[in-house]
């Protein structure tokens, strides 16, 4: 059964998007001063810091008694990839707008390429029309903004 959305979920997906326009913008920073690397390892480090103290205080239990695929361990590597990535496009002619705009286009290629798939243990799903055509207008938008962006 699918429920409609509701207004907290537009304003947690708007402040996502705006929470990881700021950490690209933190990355490039970090990357401007120091180095890819070290622009990777500052948000990642912190990060599991504050997860390991999360955890020591909440000490939640396990959900299932089963290990994870080994794919599931891939997230960091990808990410750390990311940030080096977004922190050296964003240091270039790409710039902010150029570089989320690339990333949200990989992300929209990716799913699309993961439903056609069955990706992840999900269904298989032949995209339609209407997901072919969000993909082109990410596509150009993308295109005009890397291209034209910095015109004035």
């Amino acid at each position: 059964m699918s429920h409609p959305p509701r207004v907290y979920h537009f304003a947690a997906a708007f402040g996502a998007g705006g929470l990881l326009s700021l950490m690209v913008l933190f990355n490039g920073t970090l990357a401007t001063y120091g180095s890819l690397f070290f622009s990777s390892w500052v948000p990642h480090l912190t990060g599991s810091v504050t997860a390991l103290i999360l955890l020591a205080f909440l000490r939640p239990k396990r959900a299932t008694a089963t290990r994870p695929p080994l794919w599931a361990y891939l997230g960091g590597i990808s990410g750390g990839l990311t940030v080096m990535l977004t922190s050296a496009t964003l240091n270039s002619a790409l710039a902010l707008s150029g570089t989320i705009a690339l990333g949200l286009a990989g992300q929209v290629v990716f799913s699309l390429y993961a439903d056609i798939r069955g990706l992840f243990g999900m269904p298989r799903k032949m995209p339609g029309a209407r997901d072919y055509l969000s993909l082109s207008l990410i596509v150009a938008g993308s295109l005009v903004i890397i291209f034209f962006g910095g015109a004035s």
